[in-house]
């Protein structure tokens, strides 16, 4: 990070400091990399206000999420807190973070909602509301949002059990399953709206949970005028797994396989923002021929991703066949991935400190195949669907929306770029290496259905390139980092030494013990930006881990951006987006 950026970041507390005096109660030290202040819960609202009305603003409402503080050992200096919410802003313009921090009693756990002021914060305040039973009066619909409606109690709560066998043996009657289907039904008026009007019934029409559009179980209730969709309530949560409630129960590294499935198209690019955050919690700078492998890894999975995406894209538009090409080309994708590290789609491959082994022998063949056939496939895509009539007309100002109204659902990724909008971690943040690869950004312009497809195309050439450069000149050296909270160490040294032996048997049996300390990262994903939260107790294990992803909020943008459209339209919509349930639901 920049001494100019640092400097900025210290100008900006202090005049939030002079103007909002004792409601900035404190500014606490972190490894997240941006400015994090605690703040009074009656100044919130006009904080998050301030922040938006800057002349370059922090207009992304990038995380909303909390931590259940009670048996948090380590707190030193920091205000007095039961349960603590966050909000975590961004700015494009400035392109730096802020998180702002509410710290809450036990006894009254309330906020007031900052939907008027990020509309993105309705779904995040549902899932603390859903999570942590923490309130926020003012929210429009504060109602369960992962859990079903009538599941009891909150489970990321510290009291709340975190293993099946904690729990009382299921049981489902005849009278209960009843009761779990009644909570099932649609009540328009509950989400305010209208059966009927000038004396003509709507249509509500259930799209999902098992639909194949839905990309997955997912459900979105339509009220319809014929086929005009008046509004639409989008519901997740069928895939909800608590994964980061297993994150509490996992030593930093067995945590590394849950990873892999939270975007599970993207394997291997879900592990880089978690095991960088370690990294930085565990003061650990890897080699450069780690960095450049775990660049080379993920962006074998962007293009396997995007090779989904565009099969499954074209089929929601009705054609039937490129789903059978893209599919042929992601099977060569993962012959390459599979011969590096031995698996396919979920190889958790990389590892604190490293990855799990060095390139196998005969790796840059392998590799070069991939590159050498791809170009022309790509072209060939091009020309037989992107510039198909029916696509385009199926496609063109469909679904569009620009920067702002991006920015104000939180939209990152292909479908912020897709706006025109120019952000891309990998080149405004450079993270593992990537300022030493040359790649173009691809934008749009029109932020519609084609825009999305057409620039995951481009994305896909880009990320060859970067391939390409990982294969010419990677760098010699090891393979994982020589510190003791690494990797267990190489098995000739471990028989020849018995500190060495000892480091091995805790590493293995123990996993490392990482200090008091939060750091987060994230990191371009192939959906949008992914990001890993820690906070560390001086354990063997995370004691809050925060997944925030990038498809969460872009499902909760769908209503705003389908109002007034077509059914056909919103199926368009939703395969232009490209999410995955376990993205979302986590």
């Amino acid at each position: 990070m920049s001494n100019s950026a640092d400097n900025a970041d210290v100008e900006l507390v202090e005049v939030l400091q002079r103007d909002f005096g004792e409601g900035v109660l404190h500014c606490q030290q972190t490894r997240t990399g941006m400015p994090v202040l605690w703040v009074l819960r009656a100044a919130l609202t006009d904080i998050l206000g301030y922040l938006k009305s800057l002349d370059a603003p922090y207009d992304l409402l990038y995380d909303l999420s909390a931590t259940d503080e009670r048996l948090r050992d380590h707190r030193q200096g920091l205000p007095d807190s039961d349960f603590t919410v966050f909000y975590q802003l961004m700015s494009i313009t400035r392109n730096r973070d802020i998180m702002l921090k509410v710290a809450l009693n036990d006894e009254d756990l309330s906020l007031p909602t900052a939907t008027g002021v990020f509309p993105a914060a309705n779904w995040y305040e549902r899932e603390v509301w859903d999570m942590f039973g923490i309130s926020f009066s003012g929210h429009p619909h504060l109602e369960r949002i992962l859990m079903p409606p009538t599941w009891s109690g909150h489970p990321l709560r510290k009291d709340y059990p975190a293993r099946a066998t904690e729990f009382d043996p299921y049981t489902l009657t005849v009278e209960g399953q009843q009761t779990e289907q009644e909570a099932l039904q649609f009540v328009p008026e509950a989400w305010g709206m209208a059966r009927e009007r000038d004396g003509a019934e709507f249509m509500f029409l259930n799209l999902g949970p098992n639909h194949p559009s839905a990309h997955g179980a997912f459900r979105i209730v339509l009220q319809l005028d014929g086929e005009e969709i008046i509004d639409c309530v989008p519901d997740i949560g069928y895939h909800h797994r608590g994964a980061e409630k297993m994150a509490e129960r996992q030593s930093w590294h067995s945590f590394i396989p849950y990873t892999d499935r939270i975007d599970y198209t993207g394997g291997g690019m879900n592990n880089l923002p978690y095991v960088l955050a370690v990294e930085k919690l565990a003061g650990i700078e890897v080699p450069d021929r780690v960095k450049t492998i775990r660049v080379m890894m993920a962006e074998m999975f962007r293009i396997t991703s995007h090779l989904l995406f565009l099969g499954t894209y074209l089929q929601d538009l009705g054609a039937m066949t490129p789903v059978f090409f893209t599919f042929s080309d992601r099977q060569r994708g993962y012959k390459v991935i599979e011969g590096i590290t031995g698996f396919r789609m979920h190889p958790a491959w990389y590892r604190i400190g490293g990855v799990m082994q060095d390139l196998p022998q005969g790796w840059e063949k392998l590799v070069q195949e991939f590159l050498d056939w791809m170009p022309a496939r790509l072209r060939e895509y091009e020309r037989a669907m992107m510039e198909n009539a029916l696509v385009r007309d199926r496609t063109r100002n469909i679904a569009a929306f620009d920067t702002a109204e991006a920015l104000a659902w939180g939209v990152t990724g292909p479908n912020l770029r897709a706006t025109g909008c120019n952000f891309d971690l990998r080149k405004q943040r450079p993270y593992s290496g990537y300022d030493n690869f040359e790649f173009e950004v691809p934008l749009g312009h029109r932020g519609d259905v084609f825009d999305r497809g057409q620039l995951r195309i481009e994305e896909m050439r880009q990320s060859l390139r970067i391939i390409q450069q990982c294969v010419d000149h990677m760098p010699s050296g090891d393979f994982k980092a020589d510190h003791p909270l690494t990797t267990p160490p190489p098995r000739e040294r471990m028989l020849e030494h018995i500190e060495t032996l000892i480091t091995h048997f805790l590493q293995v049996s123990w996993g490392p013990v990482l200090k008091p300390q939060e750091s987060m990262q994230m990191v371009e994903a192939t959906k949008g930006i992914n990001s890993y939260y820690l906070t560390s107790d001086g354990n063997t294990m995370s004691y809050r881990t925060r997944i925030r992803t990038p498809s969460f909020p872009h499902l909760q943008q769908i209503p705003s951006v389908m109002r007034g459209g077509f059914v056909p339209d919103l199926i368009a919509h939703l395969g232009s987006i490209d999410f995955v349930m376990a993205d979302v639901d986590r």
